[in-house]
């Protein structure tokens, strides 16, 4: 791990010829072929890839092939190992199971793109997905199936775990569902537990103030009931006095699960190990502007009473899934895939009213802020719903625009969701490419220049905490994270962007809070981009018109004045 708190992501590539497609492929197709790849994606220490026996993990170059051909660096990763965990769980149960494999359609090197676009935001190198399908369906390439399933049976790997595992076993049969039975157990346990342990804080504080309440009318008369003395004493109801927790269950006579139900050692090292790395690289970073001024279930009440008469089973799911993340802290995995297509559904019917729109959209903004939001995000990588609705923003209603606005500061709360506003990789929507950053720099622009003091609000919110991002002012470092053949200029083009859109602001004679915002933005794009203190010379106006304002708007514009004369 870096100081920074990043983690390194690297494709390691093989040959599964071994060479013999460089030698052979001329004579076989007419042309030459480098090689039939097969990768694997090594990132928090191991190499992780997909085959016929679904989705394992090993060392670092320790499958059947050896060492790789080649290893290309795809980039840095803030997203945290326990989201990761959970992220490659979930591919493991559903669409990269063992049985989806498709050696053309659906393989190896398609697991690897879809880990690295989830990590970094970057995809692998387009020779290797485009690896013509004709030559995998010569008889050449039929014979690779057998190499391929043989990766997975190499006695230096293991199934899918992120936990050392004991030594391979004969399996027998219902052996795998047992196993995954456990898994669910123990998993149910440890977040039945948790929410054990809220409910005993609740009852121990109404206790409390129940006993303060008897011991104020007893005073006069010298008397204190000793039972209720003791419920005090002890934290704790009777009815967990009495070793029964408050849904029923039999404990140990503490409140506590049993320890053979209790997670590994190691599973909880590692999750307090990865929550201390977050809190240190929240409190190391710039903090960002965010708006923590959502309640929840007043949007989710509103969001159901607008709909109501308009829902479909699924989307009445859809509801109750994100009832589930909202209130009652249930993780972002509560979310399926279906709650997307019922979000695209509320944004893109014109007989769903605006008000419908801004109320689903402000829930959004509250789940924003929690740091496994990833998750949902991350589902959205192949229909991008959120960031197309957010490229038409200058096509919505005043409200909508606040809304989306409010969501994006928010996804600024985490490095993963913020990480994730920052992906270059490009699609096609309405006729043109767009990339995740594309999409955050247009609504910052927008909100920025907007008459709008909300909006304005907004905008220089986001541009704050895009500038204060990792990867605008680390420009070595950047160039090395971006992939061989793509636009390596694509953030020195966003600084110049809102750079300009910054002077242009600077004309409204802006208060004093979005002044320092916009400065200190203006100080950070001035070290990404050589074209950024040109063109503040040339367009103006030049910031050292607002010197006095304040002491912290001084200090960005002394940052400034190095480099703008």
């Amino acid at each position: 791990m870096d100081d920074d708190g990043s983690h390194k992501v690297e494709l390691y590539i093989y040959d599964l010829t071994q060479g013999m497609a460089a030698v052979m492929s001329e004579m076989l197709l007419g042309r030459r072929i480098d090689g039939v790849w097969h990768t694997g994606v090594v990132v928090f220490g191991r190499e992780y890839f997909y085959g016929g026996q679904g989705i394992q993990s090993c060392p670092p170059g320790g499958t059947v092939l050896g060492a790789p051909q080649k290893v290309e660096k795809i980039g840095e990763t803030f997203i945290p190992f326990q989201v990761f965990k959970d992220y490659v769980r979930g591919l493991a149960e559903s669409t990269f199971r063992g049985s989806c494999y498709s050696l053309l359609k659906h393989n190896c090197n398609t697991f690897s793109n879809d880990l690295c676009q989830f990590l970094c935001g970057i995809s692998i190198p387009k020779n290797i997905l485009d690896l013509p399908q004709e030559f995998l369906g010569t008889p050449l390439g039929q014979t690779l199936g057998p190499l391929i399933d043989s990766i997975g049976a190499s006695a230096n790997n293991q199934n899918f775990s992120f936990e050392p595992q004991i030594t391979a076993r004969e399996s027998s049969p219902g052996f795998d569902e047992l196993n995954s039975e456990i898994e669910q157990a123990r998993l149910q346990s440890l977040a039945l537990n948790e929410r054990r342990n809220t409910i005993k804080e609740k009852i121990a504080k109404k206790e409390r103030k129940k006993d303060k309440k008897k011991r104020k009318s007893q005073q006069g008369n010298g008397q204190v009931n000793e039972e209720s003395d003791y419920s005090s004493n002890t934290g704790m109801s009777e009815v967990e006095a009495n070793g029964t927790d408050v849904n029923g269950t039999a404990t140990n006579g503490d409140g506590a699960i049993p320890s053979e139900m209790l997670p590994s050692e190691k599973v909880l090292e590692d999750e307090a190990r990865e929550k201390r790395e977050e809190e240190e690289r929240k409190r190391q970073r710039d903090p960002p502007v965010v708006f923590n001024i959502i309640d929840p279930k007043v949007e989710l009440e509103t969001l159901v009473k607008l709909l109501d008469g308009k829902l479909s089973k699924e989307d009445e799911t859809s509801i109750e899934e994100l009832h589930q993340y909202l209130l009652e802290g249930e993780g972002s995995w509560a979310l399926s895939d279906g709650f997307l297509v019922f979000a695209e559904r509320v944004f893109r019917d014109p007989g769903i009213s605006t008000e419908t729109r801004v109320h689903l959209l402000r829930a959004l903004g509250n789940a924003a802020l929690k740091d496994d939001v990833i998750l949902l995000l991350h589902q959205d990588r192949r229909d991008h719903v959120l960031m197309n609705y957010a490229q038409d923003i200058d096509r919505l209603s005043p409200e909508e625009q606040q809304a989306v606005a409010l969501f994006m500061c928010n996804l600024f709360e985490n490095s993963s969701s913020s990480e994730w506003l920052l992906y270059i990789s490009e699609w096609t929507y309405n006729g043109s490419q767009t990339s995740n950053i594309r999409a955050s720099t247009k609504v910052a622009v927008h909100c920025l220049l907007a008459s709008c003091p909300v909006l304005q609000d907004f905008g220089t919110a986001i541009i704050h905490n895009l500038a204060c991002k990792e990867k605008f002012h680390h420009g070595k470092k950047l160039r090395q994270m971006l992939p061989k053949g793509s636009s390596s200029k694509v953030f020195d083009d966003v600084a110049v962007e809102l750079a300009m859109a910054i002077l242009q602001f600077f004309n409204n004679k802006p208060n004093e809070e979005h002044l320092f915002r916009t400065t200190k933005a203006l100080a950070r794009f001035i070290t990404v981009s050589p074209d950024v203190p040109q063109l503040v010379q040339m367009i103006g106006p030049n910031p050292s018109i607002f010197k006095g304002t304040s002491e912290r708007v001084d200090q960005q514009l002394a940052q400034i004045g190095k480099k703008v004369r």
